[in-house]
């Protein structure tokens, strides 16, 4: 039987500090991974929040662009617009003084006797031409109708040179044109039942919307944005 030797006071405190020295070593490495640990995880945390704050960031910049950018698309679009419209505007009053111009001018067409018969007689003709009735009425102001009886006479005798028919036209002075009319004349045919309007101020109207695309284009020019043409 082996005999066990008790450890003496020197020996007893060696192991004592070594014990200690092993236990201290293995808590500082302990406490070493644990730091090293912990800041890892800082710096991942700390990575995460950045990006997450850099991307909030970037995210609440780009709405603001955006904003900005549509704020001043629409601010371009509402100046284009009331410019568009002043343009627009501006054009339209230039066309309407021009034919308001023209209309106090018509009256300047019955000045000149013989030219003014001969324009009545063109316009009565084409009411002749259209109607092709044996007799037809007109009807214009009381001041014409002595221009008027001659302009009937030749457009009479026209009519029956081109046509090879006659027609009897006569004054209808029941029914006279105001005395505020510009001039020209009413062809009355089918019984009183059809009315062909050829006084100035019908024909102005007439032009003004017939011409009114060429009026605009010579004052204005092509419009860039019209893709038919009548």
């Amino acid at each position: 039987m082996s005999q066990v030797h008790a450890l003496s006071d020197d020996q007893v405190g060696q192991e004592l500090r070594k014990m200690t020295a092993f236990i201290k070593q293995e808590a500082l490495e302990k406490a070493r991974e644990i730091e090293i640990k912990a800041n890892e995880e800082f710096s991942i945390e700390k990575s995460k929040l950045v990006r997450q704050e850099t991307d909030a960031i970037d995210a609440a910049h780009a709405k603001r662009l955006k904003q900005a950018a549509m704020s001043q698309q629409i601010a371009r679009s509402t100046v284009a617009n009331k410019t568009r419209l002043k343009v627009l505007a501006a054009r339209q009053q230039l066309l309407d003084d021009i034919f308001a111009a023209a209309s106090k001018r018509l009256v300047e067409g019955t000045k000149d006797a013989a030219k003014y018969r001969g324009i009545l007689k063109n316009l009565l003709l084409e009411g002749l031409y259209a109607l092709e009735e044996k007799e037809v009425q007109v009807r214009a102001r009381k001041a014409d109708y002595d221009v008027l009886n001659e302009a009937i006479k030749e457009a009479e005798g026209e009519y029956k040179s081109n046509t090879g028919k006659e027609t009897k036209v006569t004054i209808d002075k029941e029914n006279p044109l105001p005395e505020e009319s510009s001039g020209g004349l009413v062809i009355v045919g089918g019984q009183g039942k059809i009315e062909i309007n050829n006084t100035f101020e019908e024909r102005l109207q007439l032009l003004q919307s017939s011409g009114l695309p060429a009026v605009r284009e010579t004052l204005f020019g092509k419009n860039p944005n019209r893709k038919f043409y009548d």
